[in-house]
């Protein structure tokens, strides 16, 4: 199985220094009132031992090329995870607020100051290109929609049965079948406006028969009709398991994941481009932020 390999120390703090150089944007996610939001920031300062307890700090601004960054709803003592690609790999780590400052830049809506990490997980960039799942394998996927209301009228998550098409430690492809007229109401199939970009979504697959099913959070990149016009692609991009332990090994399973497709359609000759119908008309082999 693939692996996050740890890097700490110097090692660690030398990367953030070369990112802080760069201006490269970061995601940044966190969890807020039970929902995973996600924003694209800049790493605009590395203080290496600036407090009294000789703790770092690494100053976050939200990243605005073309306009004016989202607004950042986020406090003190809140943990968020980050997420970048530099050189070799894609770079996780998870830490928490401990400040929000004025910035100098009036455009960046305010700088997030957040405590530097211990340690940082890498990840081989390979495992973030989007792999086909075998012909030989039927990869079935459950779906539902996450919300942040708590109450006892809540009414029952509506899930949905789809499957995988193709997967990435970054994101997923998965057709969910449209209902039609006469099977209004059928458990496991969708209608157009069940899904739309940007909403979160729970996820539940099992990789291979005889493995434990992996589940995780999800927001929804993009939805298109399949080729035959029988179902919905849902385009998936997976957030939030860089923020914590237990996230980084579903990261480091889901790497698994795809090392391991890769190599069963090698082995059975099988080119990486989906099927010509009823599948999604995204090509692969693209890498999956």
């Amino acid at each position: 199985m693939s692996e996050i390999v740890m890097l700490q120390g110097t090692e660690s703090q030398t990367v953030l220094e070369a990112v802080v150089q760069s201006q490269s944007p970061a995601i940044m996610s966190y969890l807020s009132k039970d929902k995973w939001h996600v924003a694209k920031v800049v790493m605009k300062q590395l203080a290496v031992g600036a407090t009294r307890g000789g703790a770092g700090r690494l100053y976050v601004e939200g990243y605005h090329s073309t306009g004016k960054p989202h607004p950042i709803n986020i406090r003190i003592d809140q943990p968020v995870g980050m997420n970048f690609k530099h050189a070799y790999g894609k770079f996780v780590f998870d830490t928490v607020v401990v400040n929000l400052e004025p910035s100098s830049d009036p455009e960046a809506g305010g700088t997030i100051v957040l405590a530097t990490p211990e340690r940082i997980g890498v990840i081989q960039r390979r495992s973030y290109f989007r792999v086909n799942v075998p012909p030989s394998l039927k990869v079935n996927v459950v779906l539902w929609h996450r919300t942040g209301k708590r109450t006892t009228n809540e009414k029952t998550h509506t899930y949905y049965e789809g499957r995988l098409m193709d997967i990435s430690a970054g994101g997923a492809q998965v057709i969910v079948p449209l209902k039609r007229a006469a099977e209004e109401g059928q458990a496991g199939t969708a209608g157009e406006a069940d899904f739309r970009k940007g909403q979160f979504i729970g996820v539940r697959f099992t990789p291979m028969p005889y493995e434990q099913p992996l589940m995780f959070n999800a927001q929804i990149r993009n939805v298109l009709p399949t080729a035959d016009q029988s179902g919905l692609c849902v385009g998936l991009q997976i957030v939030g398991l860089e923020a914590s332990g237990e996230g980084r090994d579903m990261l480091s399973r889901l790497a698994g994941v795809v090392d391991h497709y890769h190599k069963i359609n090698q082995a059975n000759g099988v080119e990486q481009v989906p099927e010509p119908t009823g599948t999604c008309p995204v090509p692969a082999g693209v890498l999956m932020d």
